[in-house]
C-alpha cells in the first residue's frame, strides 16, 4: 500500500478542481490495484465527472439549486449559506475509488477525478491518496 497527502488551494469561490493528473502521478508505475481518494473536510467532496465541456459548471449550478446559499441553514457560522457546504458531502461524497491497471487509471474517456468545494471560507484543502495493490 502507498499513501500520501497533497494540499490544494481552492480560493474564495465555489470550485470543481480537476485532480486527475495528480491521481495519475500517484498511480504511475504501481501495477494493478485501486486508487482511493479522500478529502478529510466536512464541506468538500470528490466527484468523477467530465470537465471542460461545461459539466463542472453544471454541477455547481445543480448544487446551487439543491442547496441554495441563503439563510435557511441551521449551521450558521461563516459566510451566508455556509450550512449548505456541510450538507453537500451527503450528495457529493468525500471519497472515490478508481481501478488502476498496469499503473494507469482505468477511467472512461471523459471521466475526471475532481474536488468539489462550495466552502468559500476555507481556501486550503487536503486530499489523501491511497493506492492498494501492487
Amino acid at each position: 500500500m502507498h499513501s500520501e497527502t497533497r494540499s490544494y488551494r481552492t480560493g474564495g469561490e465555489e470550485v470543481v478542481l480537476d485532480l486527475t493528473d495528480d491521481a495519475a502521478e500517484v498511480a504511475a508505475g504501481r501495477g494493478d490495484g485501486l486508487l482511493h481518494v479522500f478529502v478529510p473536510h466536512a464541506t468538500a467532496g470528490i466527484a468523477i465527472i467530465e470537465t471542460g465541456s461545461g459539466s463542472d459548471d453544471d454541477l455547481l449550478s445543480a448544487l446551487a439549486d439543491l442547496l441554495p446559499a441563503d439563510d435557511r441553514w441551521r449551521h450558521r457560522h461563516g459566510s451566508r449559506g455556509h450550512g449548505r457546504s456541510h450538507v453537500m458531502p451527503a450528495i457529493v461524497p468525500p471519497h472515490a475509488t478508481v481501478p488502476v491497471l498496469d499503473g494507469r487509471l482505468a477511467l472512461g474517456t471523459w471521466q475526471s477525478i475532481c474536488l468539489v468545494d462550495l466552502n468559500i471560507d476555507n481556501a486550503e484543502r487536503e486530499v489523501r491518496w491511497s493506492f492498494l495493490g501492487g
